[in-house]
């Protein structure tokens, strides 16, 4: 079900010996399963702490414990923990948590959102910032706005034409463009308007 690689099980449990705890362990669930914004949710777990329905994992030197509502969307998890001069990185991927990829039946808007929230916006976080659709135009361009980190970022038309519009365009043909919708100055949306006539002006 869950895999938890041997530098994460040892990198919990240097974190478990440091606490005056005895029996304590981890708790996994998933936040909005089956949703764009799905997210794991990973905190210790003191002893006897435990709900009654929870699945049990023993590992060496700890217990962890999957909520029983989450286990379905945690299949194939995996829990890693990579080392570096900082210190190191925790990473949790677990593929199903945002349940399955629309359907080429489904909406321009939908499959352009489930875009941005699985692939997108997990890049994007790195520099802690995000996008979001604002609308589909009728010429099929997918209108964003930028947030968080990217807001205001002079990288901002680099990262919207070479990485987001590219990745749109080759998961999604029927996109002809991209359009970002943010002002990077001010927030008042310079850079894309619609005309009087309701058509896109930029």
């Amino acid at each position: 079900m869950i895999n938890i690689t041997d530098t994460a099980q040892q990198y919990f449990l240097r974190l478990i010996e440091q606490q005056d705890d005895e029996g304590l362990g981890l708790r996994i669930s998933v936040n909005q399963a089956g949703t764009p914004g799905a997210s794991c949710d990973l905190q210790f777990c003191p002893g006897g702490q435990s709900m009654p329905d929870d699945l049990e994992l023993p590992f060496d030197g700890f217990k962890m414990y999957v909520a029983r509502a989450s286990e379905p969307w945690l299949e194939k998890a995996e829990i890693d923990f990579e080392e570096d001069e900082t210190g190191g990185q925790l990473t949790i991927k677990a593929p199903g948590i945002k349940g399955s990829e629309p359907g080429k039946e489904a909406t321009l808007e939908d499959r352009v959102a489930w875009l941005l929230e699985t692939e997108i916006n997990p890049a994007l976080a790195s520099h802690g910032g995000r996008v979001a659709l604002v609308e589909i135009t009728a010429e099929k361009e997918a209108v964003l706005q930028f947030g968080g980190g990217c807001h205001g970022c002079g990288m901002a038309d680099v990262t919207l034409k070479q990485g987001i519009e590219q990745t749109l365009t080759r998961n999604i043909p029927e996109i002809t463009a991209v359009k970002d919708a943010t002002d990077h100055q001010s927030g008042t949306n310079p850079y894309y308007a619609p005309d009087a006539s309701g058509e896109s002006a930029v």
